[in-house]
């Protein structure tokens, strides 16, 4: 009898699996899923999250500890702070390259224009506009840092 492989096309080709594997260790990914037609693979790490409500109140925050910002910040001045959320999952780079000034750092002003960071999402380098005008007051990542989609990468003062 025979070995049957798959076409090269296949979802189940083994050098196509280790990629993915490889893809999802890099970019810190818990899950991928890949459909072809009839096709599927799903390669997760660790337990299946229980399925979370679609509705219901969001928990409380933590209360803040004596050495956060947001602890020493007036209530007022949160009303002014905007943040610049990644629009991708990807690795944040706060500079162009790796001997170069930042991007942005805290006390720049930005507007809807300038570019602040980069996120590299599957060997592409995506430049993310700061969408929003006011001065950095917070950068809330680190170079070669994996990010979530929505995880807040600055925080900037839109009051001034």
């Amino acid at each position: 009898m025979s070995e049957s492989k798959p076409s090269s096309d296949s979802v189940f080709e083994i050098d196509r699996i280790r990629r993915l594997v490889e893809l999802k260790k890099e970019h810190d990914l818990s899950e991928v899923d890949l459909r072809e037609s009839r096709q599927r693979i799903r390669i997760c790490r660790g337990p299946k999250e229980a399925p979370r409500p679609a509705h219901g109140p969001p928990p409380p925050p933590p209360p803040p500890s004596p050495q956060s910002p947001a602890a020493q910040a007036p209530p007022a001045e949160a009303a002014n702070i905007a943040l610049i959320k990644s629009p991708m999952v990807g690795t944040f780079y706060g500079r162009p390259n790796p001997k170069a000034e930042p991007f942005v750092k805290v006390g720049d002003r930005v507007d809807t224009t300038t570019v602040v960071c980069i996120v590299e999402a599957m060997k592409v380098f995506n430049d993310i506009p700061a969408e929003v005008r006011g001065k950095i007051v917070a950068v809330l990542c680190e170079d070669g840092e994996a990010v979530e989609f929505d995880k807040p990468l600055f925080k900037v003062d839109t009051s001034t």
